[in-house]
């Protein structure tokens, strides 16, 4: 049975899979779904175990969430690995790619969401993307709707928002720090801590291979688009990382 990756086109730790995949040259299928109405979808797939994406789908296994579907993909597919073998390098690149999954993921998505949905003409189309044109007019019809469930799922407010800026300028800095002083984060190859590192910041550095109809950069909400151009040096050392490897 082909790879089928369940997916929300905008979604970076969606990015983490695509990327993986490729890295490891494996042909794989994708299923775009549209955010509140994956719902469904989701609870058939995993039998009630969550609505989140990615979700990974392979002779019969569902494996839901990046990190394990990348440990499955290293353990069915283990040519190309993406994790060291040596055991302090193994678990410096897993330390690495834990932390940035539970903290530049959420602060990427609650910083640049809190500030797109306000400009709804904006955002519907990067939720939409890669699915039927007419899933725009529906998002844009319940958009209210939309929006206050997202706040509420993801958390997203003004102070979640500042909290999250905060988070992201502290693991730019480190993270430019590390990477003017070594290629990798762990060891002497590229591995899963160095595509987490890219993948979940692309959205902010715009890569051309990601699937979304980026807005132009007079669209961009004017708080993201200061902040981008005060972090564009830390952002393009992770641009760096992710055109060497992508």
């Amino acid at each position: 049975m082909a790879l089928r990756l369940y997916q929300f086109a905008i979604s970076h730790y969606c990015e983490k899979i695509r990327w993986a995949l490729d890295y490891k040259n494996l042909s794989y299928e994708t299923t775009n779904l549209l955010p509140g109405q994956h719902i469904k979808t989701m609870q058939k797939l995993t039998k009630g175990a969550g609505a989140s994406v990615p979700v990974l789908v392979h002779d019969g296994e569902v494996i839901q969430g990046s990190s394990d579907i990348l440990d499955y993909l290293e353990k069915t597919y283990p040519e190309k690995p993406l994790t060291p073998m040596d055991e302090p390098e193994k678990s410096a690149a897993l330390a690495w790619e834990k932390r940035l999954d539970n903290l530049a993921g959420p602060a990427v998505r609650c910083y640049s969401y809190h500030h797109f949905l306000q400009r709804p003409k904006i955002v519907v189309p990067l939720l939409a993307a890669g699915t039927p044109f007419y899933n725009r007019i529906l998002l844009s019809l319940a958009f209210s709707r939309v929006n206050e469930v997202m706040r509420k799922w993801m958390k997203i407010n003004e102070k979640t928002a500042e909290e999250s800026r905060k988070v992201l300028e502290e693991l730019l800095t480190e993270l430019a720090e590390i990477y003017s002083q070594q290629p990798f984060l762990a060891g002497d190859s590229f591995s899963r801590a160095d595509l987490t590192a890219a993948s979940l910041f692309a959205p902010l550095f715009q890569p051309e291979a990601y699937p979304v109809p980026w807005p132009k950069p007079a669209r961009i909400p004017k708080e993201i688009k200061g902040w981008l151009t005060e972090w564009q040096p830390q952002l393009q050392v992770l641009a760096k990382v992710y055109s060497d490897n992508r």
